[in-house]
């Protein structure tokens, strides 16, 4: 196992001893999920097996919370993570149809992965950029005023900017 592995599963570990007196029931293995995620990129089954053993309950129920909320991943996510904003200000501004165009240029659905790794797609409820709607985050950046042509433009200077490396 590598040194990053290795200090992952000790910052989760620090972190359910850390939570474990303040928060009871579902809510505590919540914000141990989360922290798990955000580590880890994805929960996977040996993350939920430890997980398990260090809270001392059953790996199905950890499975059972974790496949219950959309926000949680159970396969890795691409390098890029895009996140079509189906927000009202967006919806009403053409999201429905930016959503099919990122689909049909990814030719991935919901919760999907490009077979080059590359990309992930997902919705997201809100990104706060309402002044510029349509909005869809790659990554972490936001884009603004999409369409869908615009939308697989951008998606494109991401395949290129890949290209370069």
């Amino acid at each position: 196992m590598e040194v990053a592995e290795k200090d992952k599963k000790q910052e989760l570990k620090e972190f359910i001893d850390s939570v474990k007196d303040k928060e009871h029931g579902d809510s505590y293995l919540i914000a141990v999920l989360h922290k798990a995620q955000g580590l880890y990129g994805y929960l996977s089954r040996e993350v939920m097996d430890t997980i398990a053993q260090q809270m001392q309950i059953p790996t199905a129920h950890i499975w059972g919370v974790a496949t219950f909320y959309h926000y949680f991943n159970l396969t890795p996510p691409g390098k890029y993570v895009v996140s079509v904003c189906l927000g009202t200000a967006c919806y009403v501004k053409g999201a429905p149809q930016i959503l099919e165009a990122v689909k049909n240029d990814l030719k991935i659905d919901l919760g999907g992965i490009t077979e080059d790794r590359l990309f992930s797609l997902q919705l997201a409820r809100c990104l706060g950029a309402c002044g510029v709607a349509p909005v869809v985050m790659v990554g972490d950046k936001i884009h603004g005023e999409m369409t869908p042509k615009k939308v697989v433009e951008v998606l494109n200077q991401y395949r290129k900017a890949e290209k370069k490396q």
